[in-house]
């Protein structure tokens, strides 16, 4: 109790309060009024409108890749973007249990399968050991892709996860797949302002998605994003995500199944002043995490801090506890005293809707559920 104590009293003062402290919450310090007046003054707060194109020009500069496309929200980006990649009914999509539940819903949107495989203990992300492993033992090379053995499907893709902004070791994971025929598709919903060996997450696979959602970094209310390198990917997103319709005057005609995914032009330019202020908010964040690491260093509780060759935005800070009693009593007595803290996801193949599905030993998935809790993290 002692040790909670000094934790409750520490976060406390980094936000100099002792009403409640949520987990992560938004805020406005730039041009967000100003964007949002002037988008209700010039009536165009739908789908379409300038703070729309310029918000896909920003994400193209931040993730530095030939194209962004604006859409309602993170989930809807993987969902597209697997499709981009080749996902089809029936088919098989590779990726992590350790996940929130976007991540699996957007395979299932497209009719396919996960398969959960495990994490890697450092990233918290999808293993490139457990999907070569995976690959070596039920992987069956053909023309026309990677099937697995035991099902007789196509495993189409392959998501990984950044968790809470960790980045995979997306080069092993990358080389794994190459070898088989496999694209990847980077779950980069939470890792806006995240590097791996310089590059942006979501800009290293053939296709990534990013979230805007309320608790991230920074938000538009909802919102997401689909980036690729490759420029006619991202020119069919735009065209899928704006309902497949061909372009005309006055005249609607769709030719092929498209989705009214379209970001409105009103949290677009919410979206703009939240981008203005990233890097201001990415080392504010930064800051609050090297404060963190050192306190829970002075405490012996370990406190996840980023890999070398990585940049992390530290979007949801982790403490890593000695084990699931341990856990459960930090989230009980930091909760009951106003400080907001919650555990891990349960992991998709524990969900009802997933628990068919196939997957390995899940052994370091499962030592980190037990082990690792949020702390609050918001900008101060």
């Amino acid at each position: 109790m002692q040790k909670i104590n000094e934790i409750l009293s520490f976060i406390k003062d980094q936000y100099k309060t002792d009403d409640f402290i949520p987990l992560h919450v938004p805020r406005f310090r730039g041009n967000e009024k100003k964007y949002l007046n002037e988008t209700i003054d010039s009536t165009v707060v739908s789908s379409v409108g300038a703070y729309v194109d310029q918000f896909e020009s920003m994400m193209e500069n931040i993730v530095e890749v030939e194209k962004a496309v604006a859409v309602v929200n993170g989930t809807s980006s993987l969902q597209v973007a697997l499709r981009l990649a080749g996902v089809k009914a029936g088919d098989e999509v590779i990726t992590q249990a350790l996940t929130f539940i976007a991540t699996a819903n957007a395979i299932a949107y497209n009719h396919a399968e996960p398969i959960f495989l495990d994490v890697d203990l450092d990233t918290m992300g999808l293993s490139p050991k457990a999907v070569s492993e995976f690959l070596e033992e039920f992987g069956e090379l053909r023309e026309d892709g990677t099937y697995n053995k035991n099902t007789g499907k196509k495993i189409a893709a392959c998501m990984p996860m950044h968790t809470f902004g960790f980045p995979v070791h997306l080069d092993e994971m990358i080389t794994v797949c190459d070898n088989w025929g496999i694209p990847v598709v980077e779950d980069a919903a939470e890792s806006l302002g995240s590097y791996y060996k310089g590059k942006h997450t979501g800009s290293i696979g053939l296709i990534g998605g990013f979230s805007f959602n309320g608790n991230k970094t920074v938000t538009c209310g909802g919102g997401g994003a689909i980036v690729t390198n490759v420029l006619e990917l991202g020119k069919h997103a735009k065209y899928l995500t704006t309902t497949a319709k061909r372009p005309h005057p006055y005249e609607f005609f769709h030719d092929e199944l498209g989705y009214n995914f379209r970001m409105p032009n009103l949290n677009a330019a919410l979206a703009c002043a939240q981008l203005e202020m990233l890097p201001k908010f990415l080392e504010e964040k930064r800051n609050l995490a090297q404060e963190y690491a050192e306190f829970f260093k002075s405490i012996n509780i370990k406190f996840r801090e980023e890999l070398p060759d990585t940049k992390v935005n530290y979007w949801l800070m982790c403490l890593e506890l000695g084990d699931k009693e341990e856990r459960d009593n930090f989230l009980k007595l930091t909760n009951e005293n106003s400080v907001m803290t919650r555990p891990i996801w349960t992991l998709m193949f524990r969900l009802p809707m997933y628990e068919h599905c196939h997957r390995d030993q899940q052994k370091n998935a499962i030592f980190l559920e037990e082990r690792i809790v949020n702390i609050p993290s918001s900008v101060r």
